[in-house]
């Protein structure tokens, strides 16, 4: 399923590519800064000497300025992939939908066709600009955070995987049943739209026969079981803020509290714990990203499978054994009409490479109006 919807980026593969690289650099950039906080502490502060201030100071401006800048080309790349990626799926789909038979049509159903072309898309289109950003920046924060705080703190870096271990537990439990509901919440879409598509297309015979109490209701059901499944889905998720602001404070606590005393016994400065404190922000935030980017992808996980649906669904339809080659187009005038007739002469090119022509009359307005 990824091999199919990744060869439809076309054009915009240089820009997929560029995206995470850029990201990945953006997040290195970010990592460098407690460090070299740490420094101004350590090295100029504690000191005295604003030499030292000055020169890791405007190192820490040209990094932070670096970082913007790679951040500012990674969200321009990522738009220009996601939107252009989505904008070819809508293409390939549009255009196998044409070749559709009515009993391909009466599979999905035209509601079911009108989804997967625009909410499914919209949500594969947001969740690949999150696996371009997000899924490459935190990983590569969560992984050099990780070995910072190791090469500072060492023994206290065991604080940091006793609260990854915690949130990625807490993650896997709310993400495993969610995949399960939204799957469910977009067969709702379907319904939804086919209920809105009945009553425009057949509003005549709706009150023609009054019906609308019944339209009303089979249309206020359909809003009530996507609300109670979204409601449901929403309530797992809802966990996931509370969990994170448990592990940060608790690390918070945790590190001030082991960190006082390594202060005490000389084997900590006080730059480097307030370098500890920025690392822990760094891996949790980065936690943060990715619960963020699981939510959008567990959404549009159904959305995708929907999506290759349609584009591996063949037509029942014959393939078409004389495809037209040429069209021209001529005036003919004739002694009784006052304006010439137009012709549309068809070229079709048989097995045997024999040709034929047919002429077909086509009038226009003042022929017509005659």
């Amino acid at each position: 399923m990824i091999k199919k919807l990744v060869s439809h980026l076309g054009e915009y593969k240089r820009a997929a590519i560029l995206t995470p690289m850029f990201s990945a650099l953006e997040a290195v950039m970010d990592i460098l800064l407690p460090t070299i906080m740490a420094f101004i502490i350590d090295l100029g502060i504690a000191k005295g000497d604003m030499n030292a201030i000055l020169k890791y100071g405007l190192l820490t401006f040209a990094v932070a300025a670096i970082a913007l800048l790679l951040g500012i080309l990674a969200g321009k790349y990522a738009a220009e992939a996601s939107t252009g990626f989505a904008g070819n799926l809508r293409d390939a789909m549009y255009e196998n939908i044409q070749h559709y038979s009515f009993s391909n049509i009466d599979k999905f159903s035209t509601a079911g066709l009108v989804t997967r072309m625009t909410t499914d898309v919209t949500n594969l289109q947001n969740a690949f600009q999150m696996m371009e950003r997000m899924c490459v920046r935190a990983p590569v924060h969560l992984v050099f955070a990780l070995i910072m705080a190791f090469s500072i703190g060492g023994p206290l870096t065991l604080i940091f995987v006793v609260a990854i271990a915690f949130l990625l537990a807490v993650l896997a439990s709310i993400m495993v049943p969610t995949f399960k509901i939204f799957d469910r919440v977009f067969k709702n879409y379907d319904n939804l739209n086919a209920s809105v598509q009945e009553n425009v297309s057949a509003i005549r015979v709706v009150k023609s026969f009054v019906r609308e109490g019944f339209e009303n209701e089979k249309y206020t059901k359909a809003c009530e079981g996507l609300y109670q499944q979204f409601v449901n889905a929403e309530s797992r998720l809802s966990f996931n803020n509370p969990a994170m602001l448990t592990a940060i404070y608790g690390c918070n606590i945790a590190l001030s509290w082991f960190g006082a005393k390594y202060i005490l016994h000389g084997a900590l400065t006080t730059g480097q714990l307030n370098a500890l404190f920025g690392y822990i922000m760094n891996i949790l935030m980065a936690l943060m990203m990715l619960s963020m980017a699981f939510v959008m992808i567990s959404m549009s996980a159904a959305s995708a499978k929907r999506i290759v649906e349609v584009l591996d669904e063949k037509t029942d339809l014959p393939p078409a054994k004389a495809p037209v080659q040429e069209l021209s187009l001529i005036h003919i005038s004739e002694p009784t009409r006052r304006t010439p007739i137009s012709y549309a002469v068809f070229c079709l090119k048989k097995k045997k490479k024999t040709s034929r022509k047919i002429v077909c009359r086509i009038l226009n307005k003042s022929n017509t109006n005659r």
